[in-house]
């Protein structure tokens, strides 16, 4: 009985350590000025009580979490997110069977990711990245989720970047492993004569670019640089819609000229400073100034769903992209 109330008050504990998050709305007010504990906060609720629910990885939400807490103060829920990915891939590693290939690149991506900034690769990470080849198909990509989620969970090729980055972004030259060699071949092969469907795409193409050899040439990075920003906005933001024809549930369409949200511009200005572009660079400039002043009381930036109004989980996404793009571009986050 005691055991049974001490589990209790400590899962009680841990709830009120990390309590959920409110739901991501457009109304709510904008902070008064940039708070790196309030992104903290907001993305250690958002992912914790992810995993702890649903107990599986996403890509909008602890996925891009362990890409960015690192850069942030305070240790916050990284330690138990990480753990249960952790134990996933052990349990892959023992023979378990993964819930989706999905599920292994994108534990994959987001252990490596972590990995990166202590410049040693996990064993459980490793394992990971060696399951990823496992599931792999013939034809170089992953079978990727269909959830008609875009522009993270809707087709194939989406996958087949992400993999690139996690074997680009896995320290003590992983790439350069048999297997890793390997998968890539073919993972090139296949992005080579299927070319990015969208300009979200040619962005995660550009990223993992710069991590992974022959994946674009340097004609295809200099006019992907142009391209995304041709679609950067007055107020010096990008919004989500204007970089790819996306289709709402309900039919309608997505209006490629709505405000700038968080997603867009935290996303393409990380992945232009990733292309070498500098922070004094004009559009780079632009879109730090855009999520300097416009991160909400909460500590998230909004971004609108593609899909539904339902619920906007991308704003997670958005929130980590945002603290990735501040950081690189030499914002003082306090990590």
């Amino acid at each position: 009985m005691f055991a049974v109330t001490l589990a209790l008050a400590l899962a009680l504990a841990g709830r009120a350590e990390f309590p959920k998050p409110a739901p991501s709305t457009d109304d709510e007010p904008r902070a008064r000025q940039l708070s790196p504990a309030a992104a903290a906060a907001y993305l250690d609720a958002a992912a914790v009580n992810w995993t702890r629910d649903r107990k599986c990885v996403t890509c909008h939400t602890n996925m891009p979490y362990l890409a960015a807490r690192a850069l942030l103060p305070g240790g916050g829920g990284a330690k138990e997110v990480r753990a249960f990915l952790e134990r996933e891939a052990d349990g892959w590693a023992g023979g378990a069977k993964p819930r989706s290939t999905a599920a292994v690149v994108a534990t994959a991506f987001a252990l490596a990711a972590d990995d990166r900034r202590a410049g040693k690769l996990h064993p459980a990470t490793r394992a990971a990245l060696d399951r990823m080849w496992d599931v792999q198909l013939k034809t170089g990509e992953w079978k990727w989720l269909k959830c008609d989620w875009p522009p993270l969970e809707h087709d194939d090729y989406y996958g087949a970047v992400l993999a690139a980055l996690a074997a680009g972004y896995a320290p003590g030259d992983y790439a350069k492993t048999e297997r890793a060699k390997a998968g890539l071949e073919k993972l090139r092969a296949y992005l080579a004569k299927t070319p990015p469907p969208d300009l979200h795409h040619t962005a995660m193409l550009l990223w993992a670019s710069r991590h992974v050899d022959g994946l674009m040439t340097a004609d295809g990075q200099k006019k992907a640089v142009a391209a995304l920003k041709a679609r950067q906005r007055k107020d010096g933001g990008w919004n989500l819609p204007g970089l790819g024809a996306y289709e709402r549930h309900d039919g309608t369409v997505n209006d490629r000229d709505a405000a700038s949200d968080g997603y867009g511009t935290g996303f393409v200005t990380f992945v232009l400073l990733e292309a070498g572009e500098k922070p004094a660079d004009p559009a780079v400039a632009g879109g730090v100034r855009w999520l300097k002043a416009n991160q909400r009381e909460s500590g998230r930036w909004f971004t609108r769903s593609l899909s539904t109004d339902r619920a906007h989980y991308i704003t997670t996404a958005g929130t980590a992209f945002a603290v990735l793009a501040l950081h690189a571009a030499g914002e003082k986050l306090g990590e």
